[in-house]
């Protein structure tokens, strides 16, 4: 998928590791397959506006903390 896609899938996974919360566990806390946040954070997935929100609330970030790619660390 595009860029974007990749670095909105990177920040939400900075952001869960940061918090130490493991993949799984976030994913349960969506309700959604933890093959679905794989692909989101990943990149090959950009999620839908109503899980962007939930995923940012979970994670105690603003909306726009999960746009915010300067924060990205490379790798």
């Amino acid at each position: 998928m595009g860029n974007l896609s990749k670095k909105v899938g990177r920040r939400i996974k900075q952001l869960r590791e940061s918090l130490k919360i493991k993949q799984f566990e976030l994913a349960e806390m969506l309700d959604m397959e933890p093959s679905n946040l794989t692909r989101i954070e990943s990149g090959y997935q950009m999620p839908k506006e109503e899980n962007l929100v939930k995923i940012a609330k979970l994670l105690g970030v603003e909306l726009s903390e999960l746009v915010r790619f300067e924060q990205i660390q490379a790798g």
